[in-house]
């Protein structure tokens, strides 16, 4: 079986992805020993690079496999079959990551509750919210995007906001989630209040008109837009950060317990515009 030109195409695949295109490539019933032993073969020459059981990275002619800079966001896109970029790593691939990170997050339907490190690389699924997959919106605001020539799913800008708003934990500190949203210059403002509301959550419905009313200027947030979520906003006062023990703020109109150092932006030097 010559691979060359498979190889070539797909920067990274799984044997399935292999098996798909042998599928169409040859006439006969494909013997997976022969094709174990092929890539057994591949790999020992240094044309390909085993991440891990099933999944495979090509390496260009005359490159040492090991010193091939390998793309984080291929990977994540490959680490399950439904794998779909998300919260912090979605933010990078969009270029709106205030701080980098070597942690690599995708949202997928399998349960997968360790995480998987490859040259120093750590890889984390997270679970589709609840209130998705009891919708049948798992593929809500999803976009494919192209990646060295090969396409991976990605959850929109909008969807991606409300996402790490929802789950700040997996997105960094205060601080970095707050640079990283406001790098965002513009949001399809129907698209945000529909998938807030798929997801049902009170607080975090009140976090995000927060942080859209903190930035209505800029992002260009009508008042009604902003009673609309409004009407949405939790019955009784929620924390922003629980855990914070720094002095906290009251903002009565979302019911929201908001850290004094993020409505002061503390991190931000003094003098720092002069």
């Amino acid at each position: 079986m010559k691979f060359d030109s498979f190889f070539a195409q797909h920067q990274i695949f799984t044997v399935n992805d292999l098996v798909a295109w042998l599928s169409k490539e040859v006439d006969y019933a494909i013997n997976y020993s022969t094709l174990h032993n092929s890539l057994a073969y591949h790999q020992k020459q240094g044309h390909i690079l085993r991440i891990r059981r099933g999944l495979y990275y090509s390496i260009p002619k005359g490159v040492l496999a090991n010193s091939y800079p390998i793309d984080p966001f291929l990977v994540t896109s490959k680490m399950s079959e439904d794998a779909i970029v998300g919260y912090r790593t979605a933010l990078d691939l969009h270029g709106k990551l205030h701080t980098t990170s070597s942690k690599f997050i995708y949202l997928s339907k399998k349960r997968v509750m360790t995480s998987f490190v490859f040259k120093d690389i750590e890889y984390q699924a997270v679970s589709i919210p609840t209130a998705l997959k009891a919708n049948n919106n798992e593929q809500f605001e999803i976009q494919s995007v192209d990646r060295l020539g090969q396409s991976i799913l990605v959850t929109t800008l909008e969807r991606t906001l409300v996402d790490v708003l929802d789950r700040p934990h997996l997105c960094g500190s205060w601080e970095d989630i707050w640079l990283s949203l406001e790098s965002i210059e513009y949001l399809d403002l129907d698209q945000v209040l529909k998938y807030a509301l798929l997801l049902g959550n009170a607080t975090t419905i009140a976090k995000i008109g927060f942080f859209l009313e903190a930035h209505r200027e800029r992002l260009m947030i009508p008042e009604n837009y902003l009673e609309e979520l409004c009407k949405h906003r939790p019955i009784k006062p929620n924390y922003l950060e629980r855990k914070h023990k720094q002095p906290q703020k009251m903002i009565s109109k979302w019911n929201l317990i908001v850290p004094l150092s993020l409505i002061n932006r503390e991190w931000e030097e003094p003098n720092g515009n002069i």
